[in-house]
């Protein structure tokens, strides 16, 4: 039977290290109410970050994980994030194999002098940016850091018909976090994947995006396998 390659660590050492910590985090969680697809993203969430919190707080629009599975194995899917800790947390070697390529603007000369002409935040302008450059439509778009940035999503989905394949919405923090994922929760036009409350942030980002990757290539070896 063939197992995933692309989307494994590199090294025999590394593997048995992530696989055994996966096998402690599956002793030791206790009871969920998680997927078949669904459990393997909040797996490596709390991998991430060592909190069986996420088991729990991790919300998944129903066709979450089918419609980011979809994205990835369609190939080319563009990944936008608001901050560029995601873009570089994220492995180039696993997007690669699926053709997909990431963006964030955060920084733009354009974003922030946008930013303080109407006296909004670059993370609000910076998803303004990739709507107005065709990147969003499609999209996964991970939210790790600005709950600005999501709450500007939400309206772009609600009030200018903008449609990502996936919103990963996980900003972090005490202003508008909890709200801003709510927000996100509220709407069904689009699939989203959140963590409910204050808790977030870019790498758990990246790891619900990696786990998606690893649940992809495996589709493709079974699809291989007939």
């Amino acid at each position: 039977m063939n197992t995933n390659t692309v989307t494994e660590q590199l090294t025999a050492a590394g593997r048995a290290i992530e696989h055994d910590s996966f096998a402690i985090i599956d002793a030791e969680v206790g009871a969920h109410a998680y997927g078949a697809g669904e459990w393997p993203v909040v797996r490596r969430m709390i991998h991430a970050n060592a909190d069986f919190d996420f088991n729990g707080l991790t919300a998944f629009h129903t066709d979450a994980v089918e419609a980011g599975l979809a994205a990835i194995l369609g190939g080319g899917t563009q990944i936008v994030a608001d901050v560029e800790m995601i873009c570089v947390g994220l492995s180039a070697s696993r997007l690669a194999h699926f053709g997909m390529r990431t963006h964030q603007f955060i920084s733009d000369t354009d974003v922030i002098e946008r930013a303080r002409a109407e006296d909004t935040t670059r993370a609000v302008q910076a998803m303004r940016k990739a709507h107005r450059l065709g990147l969003l439509d499609g999209a996964i778009v991970g939210i790790g850091n600005a709950p600005t940035a999501l709450i500007e999503l939400v309206r772009l989905i609600r009030d200018e018909g903008v449609r990502p394949a996936l919103v990963v919405g996980m900003p972090v923090g005490f202003v508008s976090a909890a709200e801003s994922k709510d927000l996100m929760a509220e709407l069904d036009e689009v699939p989203w994947i959140v963590i409910r409350g204050r808790k977030g942030g870019s790498t758990l980002v990246v790891a619900a995006i990696h786990a998606l990757l690893g649940l992809a290539e495996a589709r493709q070896l079974q699809a291989l396998q007939g």
